[in-house]
């Protein structure tokens, strides 16, 4: 059997080649929209990519099932379970819980395990010449290291009404079915640390299934349904704007993209008639460095992992945008923004060009210290803290305003153009995406505190649970 994990950080999102070395064949589970990574997988292990699973109808990223199909011809196996609202708009292969699917000489079993979405499935994967009993376990989105997937998103981001409850509910009563597998089997997960769809993913790559028994605080709690489904509620982190988009583009038919684009780099010209159309330009730099020369109404979203995340909060899906990058970051950047099905990227100007283009028009700002804001609080000032509620609520400045980073543009009126405004989050970096937010719609009133709580909690004084 040939297994290779392929990760991608920015989205903390795991997907899986797995082939029969005997006949030459694979099947990747959960691929990422930029598949020219399974292609040269394949290629290198001389297999053909026959067979292409998911889990569930992904919200946090675009999947690329219809990309891969295009290009290898492969056959896609997705599920047919919940009801008519979770039901894929394309042709493909529908699997029940019970059916087995066959690569040569692996099986890989349904599983049905609803909690996270209605039609959410696992695939319990045997390798036949080795043995009849089942290896792994992927669980997509239904348990992962340490934790298990939640049960609001469907509620929170997608508008749809009491579907939390019922959603808790059926994850209580898989993980019943799945408390019951043999400790043996290794359990392979849709994500880890730093994805919005849990609250306490581990950072390893696998488990077990009686690791998790012993150690995943949801199967601690399976003799009282009430308290798993608090516990399982409680504490959950915003789910980003686009993911409602996302369960949408994973289930109607769409526009594929099955190769990586190239963006073209502007000449002044063409810098000035975006300018000139209103298009939103986002400055990829390191926040530092935005703060040493920013062009006002840019907005400062840095090139790390978290970058996909922040685009798909602030930008829609019909609107042209450009961005300020190196031009070798330019391919990494795209195959981000096409991991969530931001394919309006228009073209780039390099921090060197920002400054030719735009001598004397560019700004700066000095983040403040400690010391200047512990002075400040004396005075009629705001604190605005921009981290999420569930960060908030576990300590904060006394009389700070929560006002997540994500949804400030909706919350403008709540900020203070009258004093001073003091705004800041956990180490700096979403505190520099609210200050360009601010900025580019007029407030001239803003400090930032890049410190932010990392810096302030040791010492001063704060109201927790408050």
């Amino acid at each position: 059997m040939f297994f290779e994990l392929v990760y991608d950080k920015s989205l903390a999102q795991a997907s899986y080649v797995i082939g029969c070395q005997a006949g030459g064949v694979a099947a990747v589970i959960d691929p990422k929209r930029d598949v020219d990574t399974y292609l040269n997988i394949a290629k290198a292990n001389n297999m053909k990519i026959t067979h292409i699973l998911e889990t569930h109808i992904h919200a946090d990223f675009l999947s690329g099932s219809r990309e891969l199909a295009a290009l290898t011809g492969a056959e896609m196996y997705l599920s047919d379970e919940g009801d008519e609202n979770w039901k894929y708009e394309f042709p493909h292969n529908k699997l029940k819980h019970g059916d087995v699917v066959k690569l040569g000489n692996l099986t890989f079993e349904v599983i049905h395990t609803p909690g996270h979405t209605p039609e959410s499935i696992s695939f319990l994967l045997t390798d036949k010449p080795a043995t009849n009993q089942p290896v792994m376990l992927f669980t997509g989105d239904f348990v992962f290291v340490g934790d298990v997937g939640r049960p609001d998103l469907l509620e929170q981001a997608a508008g749809l009404k009491g579907t939390q409850d019922i959603g808790a509910a059926q994850m209580f009563d898989s993980l019943q079915e799945f408390n019951k597998l043999g400790d043996y089997i290794q359990v392979w997960p849709g994500h880890g640390a730093g994805s919005a769809c849990g609250k306490a993913l581990g950072a390893v790559p696998s488990t077990t299934v009686g690791y998790e028994k012993i150690r995943n605080w949801a199967l601690q709690l399976l003799d009282n349904k009430v308290a798993f489904a608090k516990e399982l509620l409680a504490g959950q982190p915003e789910p980003p704007k686009y993911f409602a988009m996302m369960k949408k583009l994973n289930k109607v038919d769409r526009k594929l993209v099955t190769g990586v684009p190239t963006i073209k780099n502007l000449t002044k010209e063409a810098f000035e008639k975006v300018k000139q159309e209103g298009l939103k330009i986002i400055d990829t730099r390191a926040w530092e460095d935005y703060a040493k020369g920013f062009l006002k109404g840019t907005l400062s979203i840095t090139n790390n992992n978290s970058f996909s995340t922040w685009m798909g909060w602030y930008l829609n899906y019909e609107e042209k945008f450009i961005i300020i990058a190196e031009e070798n970051q330019v391919e990494d950047i795209t195959r981000k923004l096409m991991r969530i099905g931001l394919d309006n990227l228009s073209g780039y100007i390099t921090p060197a060009q920002l400054d030719t283009f735009e001598k004397g028009n560019l700004e700066t700002y000095t983040p403040i210290d400690k010391e200047t804001v512990k002075a400040k609080l004396d005075e009629d000032v705001q604190v605005v803290d921009v981290r999420g509620a569930s960060e908030f609520n576990q300590g904060h400045i006394e009389d700070a305003v929560n006002l997540f980073v994500g949804k400030l543009p909706q919350n403008l009126d709540k900020v203070s153009k009258d004093k001073p405004v003091i705004i800041h989050c956990q180490a700096g970096g979403r505190a520099a995406i609210a200050y360009s937010i601010l900025k580019a719609n007029g407030f001239d009133n803003i400090l930032i505190y890049s410190g932010g709580w990392n810096d302030w909690v040791a010492e001063e004084k704060v109201l927790v649970n408050g």
